[in-house]
C-alpha cells in the first residue's frame, strides 16, 4: 500500500499538468499577465523633409511628429540632428543639432561649407534624425537632395525700363556660357483704378501678387520683355541665374543668389499703335439719299484702346477732325458730309484711355461720283 506522502512519477506529472492549467485559468480571472517591455520613447521619423539651395545656403523644412513609435504623445522639445551625405555609401555628416517642439513646422538653414560650394555640380543629400534623451532614434528621415558645387554668379546690373509693349528688363550678360535666368515679379500695392476694373460680371481676373518667369539666355543676351503687366500698377523685380543638372535620372537646380530688387511704375506713357489698312468707298446720291464715303481699317489690338479719331482734308488744305468729340469705338466711319465730284483725303489715329493719341495712319482718298 502506497504511503499518502509518496507519489509515483505518473502522479507527479498529472499534478504538474493540473497546476499549469490552474495557472492559466487564474491569470485569466484578473491575475496580472506577462510584463510588457518599457517604451524607448523614440520619436517617429520625419517623412516630409524638403531642401532648397539658394546661393551658398540650403533651406530645410519639415514637420515634427507629435507621437513616438509607441503612438504616445511626445512631451517637451525633441532633439533633431541635421546631417548631409555626399554619396550614397558615405557617412551622414552632422551639420547641426537643434531642438524643436512636437508638431512644429521646423526650418533650418545650412551654410554650405567651402568644399561643397566649389567644383562641378554633384548631389548633396540631407536627412533629419530625431533622437530621444539617450541619443537613440527610429532612423533617418526621408532624403532631400540639392546640388553641391559652384553656384552660378549673381545677376548684375538689373534694370527695368517702361516701353509701350511692357517692361523691358536688362542685365549684364552671362560670360560663363548658357544659363537660365529666373525673374521674380512682385505686384506692389494695387491701384484703386485696377481694383475698380475688377468689379462686375465682365471684370478681368485679379492679378497674382507674385509670378516667376524663366528666360533662356546666351553669352550676348541680357534682356527680357515682360508683356504680362497692367498699366497703372507698380512692380518689383529680382533675378537669379539657375543651372539645371540631371543626376541619376533626377533634374536638380543650382540657384545663384538673388539680385537686388528694382522697382518700376508701369505708367502708360505711350500712345497706341498707328491704325493701318485704311480704305475709303464712295456711294453716289440715289433716290433722295445723299452721297457718302464709308471708311474702314484694321482694328487696333492695344488693351487700353479707347477708340479712334477720323481726319479729312481736300486738296492741299489742312486736316480737320470730322469724328465726334468722343472717340469712334469701332474700326469704321460713315462720312455723309460730302459733295459729288469732289475728292477727299482721310486719315485715322488711335487714342487710349489716358488720352494719348497715335500718329495718323497712311492716307486714303476717294472721289464722290456724280449722280
Amino acid at each position: 500500500m502506497k504511503s499518502p506522502n509518496r507519489f509515483s512519477r505518473a502522479d507527479r506529472a498529472v499534478w504538474a499538468a493540473l497546476m499549469l492549467a490552474g495557472g492559466v485559468i487564474f491569470s485569466g480571472c484578473g491575475m496580472p499577465g506577462a510584463p510588457q517591455p518599457p517604451s524607448l520613447n523614440l520619436p517617429d521619423r520625419v517623412t516630409d523633409l524638403s531642401a532648397e539651395r539658394n546661393g551658398n545656403q540650403v533651406s530645410l523644412t519639415w514637420t515634427m511628429p507629435k507621437k513616438n513609435t509607441d503612438n504616445l504623445l511626445l512631451k517637451g522639445d525633441v532633439q533633431a540632428r541635421i546631417c548631409r551625405k555626399e554619396s550614397a555609401a558615405g557617412a551622414c555628416v552632422t551639420a547641426a543639432t537643434e531642438q524643436f517642439a512636437p508638431g512644429a513646422d521646423a526650418t533650418f538653414t545650412d551654410m554650405v561649407p567651402p568644399a561643397l560650394a566649389s567644383g562641378e555640380p554633384r548631389t548633396l543629400t540631407y536627412f533629419v534624425e530625431l533622437q530621444n534623451r539617450k541619443g537613440r532614434s527610429a532612423g533617418l528621415s526621408n532624403d532631400a537632395s540639392v546640388l553641391a558645387g559652384q553656384a552660378p554668379a549673381a545677376v548684375a546690373g538689373l534694370a527695368a525700363v517702361m516701353t509701350r509693349d511692357g517692361v523691358l528688363l536688362h542685365w549684364s550678360p552671362d560670360t560663363q556660357g548658357m544659363a537660365i535666368i529666373r525673374l521674380e515679379r512682385k505686384l506692389l500695392m494695387p491701384t484703386q483704378t485696377s481694383q475698380a476694373k475688377q468689379q462686375g460680371p465682365l471684370a478681368s481676373p485679379s492679378e497674382p501678387a507674385e509670378q516667376t518667369l524663366f528666360v533662356r539666355t546666351g553669352l550676348s543676351q541680357g534682356r527680357a520683355l515682360d508683356k504680362d503687366i497692367r498699366f497703372g500698377e507698380s512692380y518689383e523685380y529680382r533675378a537669379q541665374r539657375v543651372a539645371r543638372v540631371t543626376v541619376g535620372g533626377r533634374e536638380l537646380e543650382l540657384d545663384g543668389p538673388l539680385s537686388a530688387p528694382v522697382r518700376i511704375d508701369a505708367a502708360q506713357l505711350f500712345p497706341p499703335g498707328v491704325p493701318n489698312g485704311l480704305a475709303a468707298v464712295a456711294t453716289a446720291a440715289e433716290n433722295g439719299v445723299p452721297p457718302s464715303i464709308d471708311l474702314s481699317w484694321i482694328p487696333d489690338t492695344d488693351t487700353d484702346l479707347a477708340g479712334y479719331i477720323v481726319y479729312r482734308r481736300e486738296g492741299d488744305g489742312p486736316w480737320e477732325r470730322i469724328s465726334p468729340a468722343a472717340p469712334v469705338v469701332g474700326p469704321g466711319f460713315h462720312d455723309s458730309n460730302v459733295q459729288p465730284g469732289r475728292t477727299y483725303h482721310y486719315a485715322v489715329s488711335a487714342v487710349d484711355e489716358e488720352g494719348h493719341e497715335s500718329a495718323r495712319s497712311a492716307e486714303a482718298q476717294e472721289t464722290v461720283p456724280q449722280p
